[in-house]
């Protein structure tokens, strides 16, 4: 059996990602079951060692293609470049989109496993719902959880007037795509997906329809391709096609909106907070509007010098940020 400061050293080498010790110190243990007797012990342990030599290598190869944390030339105005620390728990989603997201995140930590089988991991995300539900929170919590930079496309900078030209920059952040491993993210998307054909539509915005459609069928990086949008209703429908998973998005309910409340208050007291009525009188809020009441809340609690949030105070910015975005809606819905 491994001695205690054997498997202490495993577990530090592992934890500070010292692979060469890692080995190390397994390489050791194999010995050690060796002269004991234990051979097939041994020879199980060392061709462990090798396999995951083996994998190491693979994974160090590929992750040559993740350093583009700042994007040159042409593309340095077509991408916008980050490194994100989000990790999933510090989202708080739908059962479904969580178990979805895992989904991906486990298919893409198992990426050579899975293509030494000939087949792809979920790579290509449509992510739709009403602003503020959390789309660009969950490409950066992929990223994080990825270890991998996040890329959002700058679609300000890629649409432009002059025919052909959009065309082209968009096979620059395919090439780019293909080059190096990234979560890339289609933000806004509806503004050159929308259906081909639209009465407003213009022959431009079809061809990068078309030279979208083409790019993303004809992809095979080990990119993840996340396209966001607040309007799948105007989306053409070919590109759903497209995309391996759609994620659907929704306003929070109570018992959602209760835990995103107390998980954005967790770093301050909140004794005799009634959760349930500010939760009730929070329904038709985003996640994103629940979280700035929350900030704001905070901000007062520090200004006042007072060690808690309360209730009181909590429940007048819910109710401001609601009464705000009702006078919006009516304002929206005037002919």
């Amino acid at each position: 059996m491994a001695s205690a400061e054997q498997l202490k050293a495993l577990i530090k080498s592992h934890l500070n990602g010292d692979s060469s010790h890692f080995y190390s110190v397994a390489m050791q243990l194999a010995a050690h079951e060796a002269k004991l007797g234990h051979g097939k012990l041994a020879q199980e342990i060392r061709a462990l060692i090798d396999e995951s030599k083996k994998t190491s290598s693979k994974t160090e190869t590929l992750s040559k293609l993740i350093p583009i944390a700042k994007p040159r030339g042409e593309l340095s105005a077509l991408l916008q470049a980050s490194y994100p620390k989000l990790r999933l728990p510090d989202m708080v989603l739908e059962k479904g989109i969580e178990d979805q997201l895992k989904r991906i995140i486990k298919e893409q930590r198992q990426i050579i496993k899975i293509r030494s089988h000939g087949l792809s991991p979920r790579k290509k995300l449509l992510l739709v719902g009403p602003p503020g539900t959390g789309k660009t929170m969950s490409a950066s919590v992929l990223a994080g959880e990825l270890g991998l930079p996040l890329l959002v496309v700058r679609l300000e900078a890629l649409i432009t007037k002059y025919m052909g030209e959009t065309a082209a920059k968009l096979r620059v952040v395919f090439d780019a795509i293909a080059q190096s491993r990234g979560v890339y993210l289609f933000d806004e998307f509806d503004s050159i997906g929308s259906h081909r054909g639209q009465i407003n539509d213009v022959g431009e915005i079809r061809r990068i329809l078309n030279s979208f459609l083409q790019m993303i069928e004809q992809d095979d990086s080990d990119s993840l391709i996340l396209a966001a949008t607040n309007h799948p209703d105007i989306l053409d429908y070919a590109l759903f096609r497209r995309f391996d998973d759609v994620v659907e998005y929704s306003l929070p309910d109570i018992p959602l909106i209760m835990k995103l409340l107390k998980n954005r208050l967790s770093t301050f007291k909140t004794s005799q907070m009634p959760w349930e009525k500010i939760s009730e009188e929070a329904v038709g809020l985003s996640y994103a509007d629940i979280g700035k009441a929350c900030e704001d809340a905070i901000k007062n609690a520090i200004i006042d010098d007072f060690d808690q949030v309360t209730g009181s105070d909590l429940l007048k910015l819910i109710m401001e940020r609601k009464k705000f975005l009702n006078k919006q809606r009516s304002s929206n819905k005037r002919p």
